[in-house]
C-alpha cells in the first residue's frame, strides 16, 4: 500500500531518491534531504538525489540518527521505503564512532601519541592488516583493541581510514592557542548597525558549542551573500584565541581585514597580512592559499608552510574550503590539534575530494537551504535565465572539424553572443553588472568594445581594489571579470551577472558566480548564462544547472532569435 500518493519522494532500492517537484511538499522535502543526501540530476519534473556513505557520516557527525532519517523518509515517501535501504542506512551510519581517537594513557598536556580504540576485534584486525595503515599504527600494549599513532599523523590516519570506510570519531582534545581578547562591536565603525542573524549565531554555536561530537572543528555551508565572514568573526569572538585565516586571493584578504576592523574591537596592529605583497604575522593573520602553495622549484619544499607553526594558533579559518589546494591538505593533516573552521557556499569539489574536507577540516556542521534565506529576505531573489544563441556562420566549419576541447572553446567564444551582451547591458542600464568569463582574449576584446574595466589574474592587486571600490560606490556600473572574481569577493551592489563562458560543467563555479549577486537588496537579481545552442557548451551547461536546481532555483531557458530578442 502506498504511504500517500501526494507525497513528493520515491525512494528506490539503489539508494536513489526521486523528488517530484510538482507536489505541494516538494520544498519541504528538498530542505529535509540536504543533511543526508546529495543531488545528482535535476531535469524539469523529477530530481534525483542519492544517499552515500559520506552524506550519512556527515549527518551522523551532526547528531542525526538512522531513526530520524527513517522517519523523514517515511513521512515524505509516496511508496514504502525499501527495507534494504533502511537496513543499509543503519549499517552505514553505525560505522561512524566504531573507531574512536583518544589520547594515549598517561599523556600530559602536550600530547605526543594518540590511540585508536576499535569497538570490535574484526575492525581491529581489518585496520591492522591494511598496508596503508601499517606505517602509522602499532599495538598500544594495553588491553582491548587499541592501536597507537603519533599525534603528527592524526589527520592522515583519519583520511586513510575514511577511504577504508571507517570514519573516525575524533575525541582527542584540541590545543588552546594564544589567548586573544576579541569581541564584536555593538555597532560597526563604519556607522552601520551590527546585528547577528539567528542562523549566523546557530552556525557558530554548531562548531563551538555542544551540538554533537567533534566540537571545535567542522564546515559551515551558507549561501554567498549570507555573511559567512560574520560567522567566522562570531566564532573568533567565542573562542578568543589567535587566528589564522586562509582565503583565495589578495582582494579577499583585504576584505577580511576591512571587516575585522569594522566589526570587531581589534586594532590595526593586531591584524597581519601574509601575501605576496606583505608578510606580517600578527595575533590575527590573513593569508592566501597561493602564497602557502608557492615553492621555488617544482619538487622543493613549501617555504611559507612555516606560518602554521609561527604562532600558537587557536583557530584556523579555511575560507572557500572547497577550494583548499592539495598541498594545504598535506599540512592540514598535520595540524589536527588546532580548532578548524571551513566556510563555503557548496561542498562540491570538482576533484572529488569532499572526503578529505570531512577528514581534515571537519564534517559539515551547519547548512541552510538557499531558498530559505531568500524567503526570509537575507539574500536576494535571483532570476536565472539561460539564453541560447546559434553559432556564428563564420565559425560553423571550424566547430565541425575540431576536437571536443576545441569545440567547447569555439562555442564559448561564439561572436554571436556579443549582441546579446549589449542588449542585456542596455536592459539593465541602471544596475551594477558583472560580465564573467573564462577566456582572457574573449574578455579583453569585450572589455575594449564595452569601454569597461577588466579584472584578470594579471591585474595588480592595487588596481583590482581600485576597480572594486569604484564599482561599490556606483562610479562604475559594469566590470568584466575572469574567474578570479568567482571567490570571496564582496560586491554588495552587484545585481546582474552575465556569464559568457565557464569551466567545463562546474557546479562549484556556478555557485560562486551566482553568489556574486545575492547580497540582500530591494530589487531582484538576475543571473544570465549565454550558451551556444546545439554544441557541447549546451551539454556542459546542463550539468551546471544541477547546482541551481539543488538550491531550488527555477532555471528558465530562452532562445535568442535573429531579430535580436528572446523567444520562448
Amino acid at each position: 500500500m502506498p504511504n500517500d500518493p501526494a507525497n513528493p519522494l520515491i525512494i528506490q532500492g539503489d539508494r536513489s531518491i526521486l523528488l517530484d517537484v510538482h507536489t505541494a511538499r516538494a520544498a519541504e522535502a528538498r530542505a529535509a534531504l540536504i543533511p543526508f543526501a546529495e543531488l545528482e540530476k535535476s531535469p524539469e519534473h523529477l530530481h534525483t538525489y542519492r544517499i552515500t556513505p559520506l552524506s550519512l557520516w556527515n549527518a551522523a557527525s551532526a547528531g542525526f540518527t538512522p531513526s530520524q532519517i527513517a522517519e523523514t523518509l517515511n513521512a515524505l515517501a509516496r511508496f514504502p521505503v525499501p527495507q534494504a535501504v533502511n537496513k543499509w542506512i543503519i549499517e552505514t551510519m553505525g560505522r561512524f564512532g566504531k573507531i574512536r581517537m583518544v589520547p594515549a594513557m598517561g599523556e600530559g598536556p602536550e600530547i605526543e601519541y594518540l590511540v585508536l580504540v576499535c569497538e570490535t576485534a574484526m575492525i581491529y584486525r581489518e585496520i591492522s592488516a591494511s598496508k596503508a595503515m601499517q606505517k602509522y599504527l602499532a599495538p598500544d600494549g594495553l588491553e582491548g583493541f587499541r592501536l597507537r599513532l603519533a599525534v603528527l599523523n592524526r589527520g592522515t590516519v583519519k583520511q586513510e581510514l575514511l577511504k577504508l570506510g571507517w570514519p573516525v570519531k575524533d575525541e582527542a582534545p584540541l590545543r588552546d592557542g594564544e589567548p586573544l581578547d576579541i569581541s564584536l562591536l555593538p555597532a560597526c565603525r563604519s556607522g552601520a548597525p551590527l546585528s547577528i542573524r539567528d542562523y549566523q549565531r546557530e552556525a557558530a554555536e554548531a562548531l563551538v558549542g555542544d551540538r554533537g561530537p567533534g566540537t571545535g572543528f567542522g564546515t559551515i555551508v551558507l549561501p554567498c551573500g549570507a555573511g559567512k565572514t560574520v560567522v567566522g568573526m562570531v566564532v573568533m569572538a567565542m573562542l578568543k584565541t589567535s587566528t589564522l585565516i586562509l582565503t583565495t586571493n589578495v582582494s579577499a584578504v583585504h576584505q577580511w581585514i576591512d571587516e575585522l576592523l569594522d566589526k570587531t574591537d581589534l586594532d590595526p596592529e593586531d591584524i597581519g597580512e601574509y601575501t605576496g605583497d606583505s608578510k606580517r604575522v600578527r595575533p590575527v593573520t590573513v593569508a592566501t592559499y597561493q602564497i602557502l602553495t608557492w615553492r621555488p622549484t617544482k619538487d622543493g619544499p613549501f617555504p611559507h608552510f612555516g606560518i602554521f607553526r609561527e604562532r600558537a594558533w587557536g583557530l584556523i579559518v579555511y575560507d572557500e574550503v572547497h577550494m583548499l589546494p592539495a598541498p594545504v591538505f598535506r599540512v592540514t593533516a598535520e595540524i589536527q590539534t588546532i580548532r578548524r573552521l571551513g566556510l563555503t557556499a557548496t561542498l562540491v569539489r570538482e576533484d572529488g575530494c569532499e572526503g578529505d574536507v570531512f577528514s581534515l577540516v571537519g564534517p559539515k556542521r551547519y547548512d541552510v537551504p538557499w531558498k530559505d534565506l531568500e524567503g526570509q529576505g537575507w539574500i536576494a531573489t535571483a532570476r536565472c535565465v539561460e539564453i541560447r544563441v546559434g553559432i556564428a556562420s563564420e565559425k560553423e566549419i571550424d566547430y565541425a572539424v575540431s576536437n571536443q576541447r576545441q569545440k567547447y572553446r569555439i562555442a564559448s567564444e561564439n561572436p554571436a553572443k556579443v549582441p546579446v551582451i549589449h542588449a542585456l547591458l542596455a536592459r539593465h542600464a541602471d544596475d551594477s553588472k558583472l560580465v564573467i568569463g573564462q577566456y582572457i582574449n574573449q574578455l579583453e576584446s569585450l572589455a575594449a568594445e564595452l569601454g569597461a574595466p577588466i579584472i584578470t589574474g594579471k591585474t595588480p592587486n592595487s588596481e583590482r581594489d581600485r576597480i572594486y571600490g569604484a564599482f561599490r560606490s556606483g562610479e562604475i556600473k559594469t566590470i568584466v571579470v575572469s574567474k578570479v572574481a568567482n571567490f570571496a569577493i564582496d560586491l554588495p551592489d552587484a545585481s546582474v551577472a552575465i556569464q559568457i563562458s565557464g569551466t567545463f560543467g562546474s557546479r562549484q563555479e556556478e555557485a560562486q558566480r551566482l553568489g556574486r549577486i545575492l547580497r540582500p537588496k530591494e530589487k531582484d537579481s538576475h543571473f544570465y548564462t549565454i550558451v551556444t545552442s546545439q554544441t557541447v557548451e549546451e551539454e556542459f551547461a546542463a550539468n551546471r544547472q544541477k547546482f541551481l536546481a539543488e538550491q531550488g532555483y527555477e532555471y528558465s531557458i530562452v532562445r535568442w532569435d535573429e531579430e535580436g530578442g528572446c523567444a520562448e
